[in-house]
């Protein structure tokens, strides 16, 4: 008891001491092998908890609780065959409690038991027929729907339907049974009775984009018939004039003229309401080369008022030259400016003076508008004027203080000018400032990840490494809290009979890594690790000696001296802080009361000093890889981090992975050549099994014998108009010789010209030279050439001296 209540207080390894005593005296005692069991599970080591917990059930093979607390751990390992015997256990243990029959058809349908699960719910039903439960009892109606979808699951269409009808009338969850019956229905090829279901579906919800595919799928109309589907939804578009579903959705389906009418109906439509989301609804068209020229077609002689106005007073009665004559101001104009503003702004039809010269139009009628002065700083950000952009963004956040959305979108802006103070003082208008940490705290207990990425990729901009590692680090650890959380709901669904949502759960929680949030923040984390891997001296700030902080030229030497100077500013400055900080230093407590943990690395110099990188990046690595396969930045962040490891075989499988996914890909050439030259500058004895396979797979990409040079200048002249790839050649080429140093540096401010190069290449070639410690004056020659062909970029805006 002692050692649960030292545990509570924080004090793990003084419980562990206690528990490790207790066991010595009270070896085939089960409350000490629980006990022992609960404190492994406190500090997440699962494996060593399951173990004490099966130790104490040999010993008191009855006990109820020990075997519900193993029962979660299995579940949250994982552990399906354990979960299952586990719960029989429970069972047999009570067979009265409905949840434990759930419970064990839960356990056997993840496990793929199918039948077995079934079976289980099935016989529960048989023991409560003397005396069924209320037909208001919502546990007993969601009992009977997942079972349902267990019958379904196994391709029993037929016997689900049939089992579907027979509680139909006395289900609570409508929608749900109608929706299952309305597919169903169509996998049997019912087609009229589906059809029936899916129209009583549309009449509940008409906006849902699922029951038109399922209608139209049971009428039988087939995609190239566009008179019928024109039909089909005109019909619907009839019973629901007001909705946006049955006028939008013939836009996915149709073609030619046909699909030029009714863009024509809905653009006008839209546009006289000054709807603002129109162009979000319908840029996914743009895929189609020829839908999105008919639209920008359609709505350029709205401005220039050749179009024919629709007849019932819904899109603008006004022409031109009424509007132009000093008419009454309509929401039409500025709407057309607005849409075309973000037309000629998005990428796949981007020519920027144009949206720049529309938007300007939309803001002189419409001075005070949120989403034209929005749409405006968009367009600063695309020309890679962040600091314009930003400062547009904070003007339209003036406009409505109260709003959540904009005043977001303003400290994202913020933080893509480097501008944290600016960002985190927005932020602070929105968030509980009482919390410990003020505002950044709240808004990292409130798991505002995109806040704290984008926060951590400023910091990495701006090589503050300790503060952008300690951001990407609390990303991962959000997701573990996400991962810890299933606990509460191994209970708590069960107990409210919310069975199908905790299986949509449970298969969502297997998966969660692949959230973009998490890959995103993974391969910056990888990233900064590389840094400092690559770069020691990092670890410890900038330098003030050298040109302009560059180490590049000193000898070595003077690097140790900055190094140790560099050391001892950092320190100083984390004494000062932390006497700083201890001086009355109150006990951190909630809101609620309760005292929290405090942070003992609030800037990341910990995390940052760590004297084995390539080996606390892994638990960024293996979920990364395992997770998000199909993310190309993700596999070349694993071969960088694999090739220093000398994991060769596990280098080539990322770099293989990134052939699989774009063989065009200039990181191939760079990888592979790199690879080949480390294989062959080995010194070390590979196993043959390794040999064996390396030169297999890898000579599919550079042969063993391959002049690396020769093969790179042939690259080169080959992919010569590619900036992407010259720049990757040039890479490569500094690898083999360094003494080309320069050259690469001439060859690399040449690519600006080309045709390909655009501004974000343009951006990654300053990167190059910045991280390759290129002197400076090399780097203000190619900002000055960038600058030319971007001029608005601040990216490439020398500092003048």
């Amino acid at each position: 008891m002692k050692a649960l209540i030292i545990n509570a207080q924080g004090h793990s390894d003084e419980a562990f001491a206690l528990a490790k005593v207790a066991l010595k005296n009270a070896m085939k005692s089960h409350v000490c092998w629980h006990v022992y069991g609960l404190l492994w599970r406190f500090i997440k080591n699962y494996e060593e908890a399951i173990k004490a917990y099966k130790f104490a059930l040999r010993l008191e093979p009855d006990s109820q609780q020990i075997q519900k607390d193993l029962a979660l751990l299995q579940i949250q390992m994982r552990d399906y065959q354990g979960y299952i015997q586990s719960r029989r256990t429970l069972l047999k243990g009570r067979s009265a409690f409905r949840q434990n029959w759930t419970a064990l058809a839960i356990a056997q349908h993840l496990a793929g038991d199918l039948l077995d699960a079934e079976q289980t719910l099935s016989a529960y039903e048989e023991t409560i027929l003397a005396s069924p439960p209320p037909k208001s009892d919502n546990e007993h109606s969601e009992a009977l729907l997942y079972k349902n979808t267990i019958i379904a699951e196994m391709g029993d269409t037929e016997r689900a339907l049939e089992h579907l009808e027979a509680i139909f009338k006395t289900n609570l969850d409508r929608t749900a049974v109608m929706e299952m019956r309305a597919q169903y229905l169509l996998q049997l090829d019912r087609n009229q009775e589906a059809e029936q279901a899916y129209r009583a579906l549309l009449e509940r919800n008409s906006e849902n984009r699922e029951y038109f595919e399922g209608l139209r799928k049971s009428i039988g109309i087939a995609d190239d018939d566009f008179q019928s589907l024109k039909g089909l939804f005109q019909e619907i578009e009839s019973t629901n004039p007001r909705g946006d579903a049955a006028k939008r959705i013939p836009l996915d389906l149709l073609s030619g003229n046909d699909f030029r009418e009714v863009a024509d109906r809905y653009l006008q439509q839209m546009l006289q309401k000054g709807v603002p989301s129109t162009f979000a609804n319908v840029k996914s068209l743009y895929n189609n080369p020829d839908k999105k020229l008919v639209i920008q077609e359609l709505v350029e002689s709205y401005v220039a008022g050749m179009h024919t106005p629709l007849p019932n007073g819904t899109a603008n009665s006004q022409n031109k030259s009424e509007i132009q004559s000093g008419g009454k101001e309509t929401t039409f104009e500025p709407s057309v400016h607005f849409y075309l503003a973000q037309h000629y702004s998005y990428s796949l039809s981007r020519d920027l003076p144009k949206a720049m010269s529309h938007i300007d139009q939309a803001i002189d009628i419409r001075p005070d508008s949120v989403d034209y002065h929005m749409t405006k700083a968009r367009i600063w950000k695309h020309y890679g004027n962040l600091q314009k952009a930003a400062e547009l963004m904070e003007k339209a956040r003036s406009f409505d203080t109260r709003d959540r959305y904009i005043n977001t979108k303003a400290a994202k802006y913020q933080l893509r000018n480097n501008d944290n103070d600016a960002a985190i003082a927005n932020m602070a208008k929105f968030t509980r400032n009482e919390a410990i940490g003020g505002a950044l705290g709240d808004l990292h207990d409130m798991q505002c990840m995109w806040y704290i990425t984008e926060e951590g990729e400023a910091y990495l901009r701006q090589q503050k490494l300790g503060l952008a590692l300690k951001r990407f680090t609390s990303v991962y650890n959000i997701f573990e809290v996400w991962q810890e959380d299933q606990f509460d709901f191994h209970t708590f669904s069960l107990r409210k009979g919310q069975i199908r949502a905790y299986v949509d759960m449970i298969r969502w929680e297997d998966n969660l890594r692949e959230h973009p949030y998490f890959s995103r923040a993974a391969i910056a984390a990888v990233r900064v690790y590389i840094k400092i891997y690559d770069k020691p001296h990092l670890v410890h700030g900038r330098f003030t000696t050298g040109m302009n902080g560059n180490i590049d030229g000193m000898d070595s030497s003077a690097l140790k001296k900055a190094q140790k100077k560099a050391k001892k500013t950092q320190v100083k400055q984390a004494e000062a802080e932390a006497e700083k900080k201890d001086a009355k230093k109150p006990i951190p407590v909630g809101v609620d009361g309760e005292p929290k943990k405090e942070d003992l690395d609030p800037d990341g110099s910990k995390l940052l000093s760590t004297s084995k990188p390539l080996e606390d990046v892994m638990k960024f690595i293996r979920p990364l890889l395992e997770f998000s396969p199909n993310n190309i930045d993700a596999q070349q962040v694993g071969f960088e981090v694999f090739l220093r490891q000398r994991k060769y075989l596990l280098a080539l499988r990322c770099l293989l992975a990134v052939q699989k996914l774009d063989a065009s890909a200039a990181a191939i050439h760079e990888q592979s050549c790199r690879l080949r030259f480390t294989l062959n500058a080995l010194t070390e004895h590979l196993s043959s099994k390794t040999s064996e396979v390396l030169e297999t797979e890898l000579s599919q990409l550079v042969a063993k014998d391959a002049d690396l040079s020769s093969l790179n200048n042939a690259y080169l002249t080959k992919n010569g108009e590619s900036a992407q790839h010259v720049q990757a050649a040039l890479r490569v080429r500094q690898m083999l010789d360094p003494s080309t140093k320069e050259e690469n540096h001439k060859d690399l401010i040449r690519t600006l010209a080309l045709e390909s190069s655009s501004l974000e290449i343009a951006i990654q070639g300053l990167i190059y030279l910045r991280e390759d410690d290129v002197q400076p004056k090399f780097q203000d020659e190619y900002a000055a050439v960038a600058h030319k062909r971007w001029p608005e970029a601040t990216a490439f805006q020398v500092e003048k001296k």
